[in-house]
This record gives structure tokens, C-alpha cells and sequence, in this order.
């Protein structure tokens, strides 16, 4: 009996009594809750929720707060987000108003592969609640074009084509630690994405890499710019994106607040998700990403 009460002590303190699949911290890595994280996105006039593509639990906490969300703002919700570009947004709102199938919104916009999975059940709760749905990112052969060429090639597209991103000149300050962390990546990784040119070239590295850098920032500007645009008084939009893309409160979570400053100030709020061995014992390094920090099990499944 007594060895088998030893037995039962050991394996007490080997396996947690409980796993959940993830946990909340405030910016400060102070445990919170669900539903102060409601309570404070209500409030806000945008949410950016930085999410891991292929997370299954980012998904559904997506998908969560945006149900509570609609019985809390009571009609004035409005959803956004990266996966849709904005040269696709007629397809998008007809498949929210119920004017077309799943298959039909297949053939007119350039889903994302991972769509039927993690993004149309979002979609679908949109359309069933008749939420308005954002398509806020910059077409990606436009982004690729920077990518490749730098920002002044986007000067010799058409009007049409320059309604579907953000205003133009754009600034672009390589110095946001989101930005420069790109450009010290590429510059000491090598020569990725360069042609054969670029890599004789003695600033092959560092073109390559702040034009990188100006390809996310375009996207960055697009979709706050987009967000702006469809934000009305006294509504919230939730706006889903990479994590890169508002983590430590910068890309859109900038863009946004250059565009309004002191005038017109936004009540951003951002959560940030973070994969980690240990998501009960987050490093100090995941201070302040975000207002809120979702700590997932590094050995989650993933959706793709």
C-alpha cells in the first residue's frame, strides 16, 4: 500500500493535473481572463487580433470573440481581415448578403488555401449575422511588385489599381523595430529572393531587404487604411492578421494611429499569439507584444 501511495505521489507531480490549450496574459504577463479581454475589445474601436496562420486555436478564439462580440456590440460589429484582398471585396459582401454560394466566392476571389478550415466558418457567422466584412489587404501582385522593384514602381499603376491600397507616397520608417528586424534577417541571412544582378551587386543585401521591408509596410498601410475607411462612430471592427503584422504595437497598429494622431485617437487594442513550450511560464521576452498575449502549447496541432 505504502509503495503504491509513492507511486501515485510521483506521478502527481510528473503529469499536470490539468492541460489546457492556452492561456491568457495581460502586456505585463499577469494572468487574465476571457472575459476581461471581451470587456476591453467591446470598448475599443478596433481590435487587431494577431493571429498564427495555422493555429487551430487562434481560429477559434477568432471565431469565439467575435460571437460575443455581436451580442455585445448589439449590430455594431464590423469584421476585417488580411486574408481578403481588397480587389476582392464585391465577391466577399456578396457572399456575406447571401448573394452567392461558397463555391461561387471560390471562383471570384483568391481564397486563401486554408479558408475552408479556419476562415469560412468566420465568413459564415458573418453572413448568418449579416456583419459587415472588411477586405482591407493590398492585392498581393502589388506587394510582390514592391517586394521586388521598391515602392516607386507602384507609381506607374493605374487609378484603379492604386484605389486598392493605401494612399500614395507612403512613408515607410525602416527604423520600427518590426521593419528593421526584416532588414537585419535578410542582411545577415544572405541573399534571399535576389536575381542573379542583385547578388553581384556590392548592396544586393540591403536593397533586397528594404524592399522586403516596404512590401510588409504596404500591406501594413493598406489595411489600416482599409480598416479607416469602413469604421464608423461608436462601432468596433475586428480585424484579423498575421501577428507580424501588430505584434509589439506597430505595422498596422502605426499606420493607424499616423493617420488619425491627436485629432482623431483610436482606442486600438491588440492581442498578440505566441507558441511556447511552457505557456504557464511565458519569457520575459513576450512582454508588452500586445494588450493581451494568447500563450498556446508549442506541440498544438496545426491546420496546415
Amino acid at each position: 500500500m505504502r509503495v503504491a501511495l509513492v507511486l501515485l505521489s510521483l506521478l502527481a507531480f510528473s503529469f499536470r493535473p490539468d492541460k489546457p490549450a492556452y492561456r491568457l496574459y495581460n502586456a505585463k504577463l499577469k494572468t487574465t481572463t476571457y472575459a476581461k479581454l471581451l470587456h476591453e475589445a467591446a470598448q475599443a474601436d478596433v481590435v487587431l487580433f494577431g493571429e498564427l496562420h495555422n493555429n487551430p486555436i487562434c481560429h477559434w478564439l477568432e471565431l469565439q470573440l467575435a460571437k460575443d462580440l455581436q451580442s455585445a456590440k448589439k449590430g455594431t460589429l464590423v469584421l476585417g481581415g488580411e486574408m481578403f484582398e481588397a480587389d476582392n471585396q464585391t465577391a466577399l459582401t456578396d457572399y456575406v448578403q447571401g448573394k452567392t454560394t461558397n463555391k461561387e466566392l471560390a471562383t471570384q476571389a483568391r481564397l486563401w488555401p486554408n479558408f475552408d478550415t479556419d476562415y469560412k466558418p468566420i465568413a459564415d457567422f458573418a453572413r448568418e449575422q449579416k456583419i459587415p466584412f472588411v477586405a482591407t489587404n493590398v492585392p498581393r501582385k502589388y506587394a510582390t511588385l514592391v517586394a521586388r522593384k521598391g515602392l516607386a514602381a507602384l507609381d506607374t499603376l493605374s487609378a484603379e489599381a492604386k484605389r486598392q491600397m493605401a494612399p500614395l507616397p507612403l512613408t515607410v520608417d525602416l527604423a520600427l523595430p518590426g521593419y528593421k528586424a526584416m532588414l537585419d534577417m535578410m542582411g545577415n541571412g544572405g541573399n534571399h529572393g535576389a536575381t542573379s544582378d542583385q547578388k553581384s551587386a556590392p548592396n544586393a543585401n540591403t536593397d533586397v531587404a528594404a524592399n522586403f521591408a516596404r512590401a510588409q509596410a504596404i500591406k501594413d498601410a493598406t489595411m489600416a487604411y482599409f480598416i479607416l475607411q469602413n469604421l464608423k462612430p461608436g462601432q468596433t471592427l475586428l480585424h484579423f492578421n498575421g501577428d507580424y503584422h501588430s505584434k509589439n504595437f506597430e505595422g498596422i497598429s502605426w499606420y493607424l494611429k499616423q493617420a488619425t494622431g491627436s485629432a482623431r485617437p483610436l482606442k486600438i487594442m491588440t492581442i498578440s499569439s505566441v507558441e511556447m513550450p511552457e505557456p504557464e511560464k511565458p519569457a520575459t521576452e513576450n512582454q508588452n507584444l500586445a494588450d493581451f498575449l494568447i500563450a498556446i502549447p508549442s506541440d498544438m496541432t496545426k491546420t496546415y
